[in-house]
């Protein structure tokens, strides 16, 4: 089992972007220190519910910053930027981190953001699997070109080559770094089983929904001609929420009290790109319901909350969402808790 923290550099209210982002680069720095596997890194644009508009380059700083912990992205958002672009970095952190790199993608919302970023509503709602296929040929193929709808471009060489990390060392040739997808619908799901690709699924989804995923999933990747034994291997990835106390209600009214603030000033300030109607969750509910699912209390109630999800879904990958209490101090105490009193009750 593989537990990492789930970093969204929030904005409690009363806070400034630079305290946010301070927080994240701590969590990320305490959770090396406490043996935890990963830091996935997520990215927003004009919203106070996350202050990190570029998870690669954020991530590229904390790999300057870690020697052993891999940071991954949770997620680079694939309409409102280039796949080439985002391809050239992910090959240059995967090179520059030893391998450490991890490139989780999706297709993000109707947000604003396709506006600002000349992506459309197109690019959202029926560009993503093209834009997923030039990202995946380009670090893992020497020359590429573009042919599709969107992007369409001569053939260029791939410069530097993802995958050539080792081989002038050893002989050997690990691949380009590591490619998750975030699935929200039956339809994502398709796709990243079609092409391989482990799922990143979303702490919302409680275990029961998860298992359809993975099961959904495990039956097209095997549709797809994808052996039994790399379908078995997918290391899939669970979001959730992780706030360690020594009694569970201490944890959960830590949460409680500060979750929701947060959650309504950043939800609220989501911005449609077409002004369609949002549904918005009542942040004080949505919160219990977070805290009722994910490893929230003392050590043992959370690494057996773990431990079950792995056994009902057969995910054994976690990325948790650590700064819930919107304090520098409490969330690092909060990683180091998880690292050294949970993380042992899981081996």
């Amino acid at each position: 089992m593989r537990v990492g923290t789930f970093v969204l550099a929030a904005q409690f209210p009363g806070q400034g972007p630079a305290e946010a982002l301070h927080r994240a680069i701590r969590s990320a720095e305490v959770a090396e220190e406490s043996g935890l596997d990963s830091v996935w890194l997520a990215e927003h644009h004009f919203v106070p519910y996350g202050v990190c508009p570029s998870a690669v380059t954020l991530a590229a700083l904390l790999l300057g910053r870690t020697r052993r912990i891999r940071v991954g992205t949770a997620v680079s958002v694939l309409p409102t930027q280039h796949p080439v672009a985002l391809g050239e970095q992910a090959a240059l952190l995967h090179l520059t981190s030893g391998g450490r790199f991890i490139l989780g993608v999706g297709r993000g919302g109707p947000w604003i953001d396709l506006e600002v970023f000349g992506g459309g509503l197109e690019a959202y709602e029926k560009g993503f699997p093209e834009s997923l296929g030039l990202l995946l040929d380009w670090l893992r193929e020497p020359r590429v070109a573009g042919r599709g709808e969107r992007y369409a471009f001569p053939e260029v060489a791939v410069v530097p080559r993802a995958d050539e990390l080792y081989e002038q060392e050893n002989g050997e040739n690990p691949g380009g770094p590591e490619v998750v997808v975030a699935c929200t619908s039956p339809k994502s799901v398709r796709l990243a089983a079609e092409n391989g690709l482990p799922m990143l699924l979303g702490m919302h989804c409680g275990d029961e929904e998860k298992a359809e995923m993975v099961g959904l999933w495990r039956t097209a990747a095997l549709a797809a001609g994808r052996s039994p034994e790399s379908v078995r291997a997918a290391g899939h990835v669970s979001a959730g929420v992780a706030q360690i106390g020594d009694r569970a209600e201490d944890a959960t009214e830590t949460l409680v009290k500060a979750m929701p603030g947060w959650l309504r000033q950043g939800l609220d300030a989501h911005v449609t790109v077409d002004g369609r109607h949002r549904v918005m969750r009542d942040p004080v509910g949505y919160t219990e319901m977070l805290c009722g699912l994910h490893p929230v209390g003392p050590p043992r109630l959370a690494a057996d909350r773990l431990a079950a999800t792995t056994e009902r879904t057969g995910i054994t990958r976690f990325a948790l969402l650590v700064e819930g209490s919107g304090d520098l101090v409490a969330t690092e105490e909060n990683v180091a808790r998880l690292g050294t009193e949970v993380l042992p009750l899981l081996t």
